[in-house]
């Protein structure tokens, strides 16, 4: 039974090394387009410090990786919800959006910022510092409010 127990422990082991040669994506930009909802918008350094803290890595062109995202199979966990939060609002190519579809996705932002549904919880776990106070969900929610009464 040891031995089995070993010969298991061996297996997972060299499957966890043999992994870490595949790579992943990196979602790693060197310029800010001029599509970006911070550039279109004149978003206030507040208002875009928190956005940039609590939303980009996962809703923009450019991630700040953090060091475990060298560690595979947690930079494909990454890779993946990266990709899928871009699918979903991308603040890099906002300008491309139809005023329909920013109405919308600012109603979402709303939303979900009200609802303490994003940032989600796995992220804020060790990005203490994309925590919103009340008060910066307030502000952070005002200004959306603002912005989608300007595309009316």
């Amino acid at each position: 039974m040891i031995k089995l127990l070993k010969i298991i422990a061996l297996i997972l082991l060299v499957a966890f090394v043999g992994i870490q040669f595949i790579p992943s994506e990196r979602n790693q930009s060197e310029f800010v387009p001029k599509t970006d909802f911070l550039t279109v918008n004149n978003t206030p350094d507040n208002i875009g410090k928190l956005l940039q803290v609590a939303c980009y890595d996962c809703h923009s062109n450019n991630t700040a990786y953090p060091w475990y995202n060298k560690v595979q199979p947690i930079a494909w966990f990454l890779e993946d919800h990266v990709v899928e939060g871009k699918k979903e609002l991308n603040f890099s190519e906002w300008d491309e959006y139809s005023n329909r579809r920013k109405n919308s996705k600012l109603k979402s932002i709303i939303s979900q910022i009200e609802d303490d549904e994003m940032p989600l919880f796995s992220y804020t776990l060790l990005h203490r510092d994309a925590v919103y106070s009340d008060s910066e969900k307030e502000e952070v929610i005002n200004y959306m409010k603002a912005i989608k009464g300007s595309l009316q």
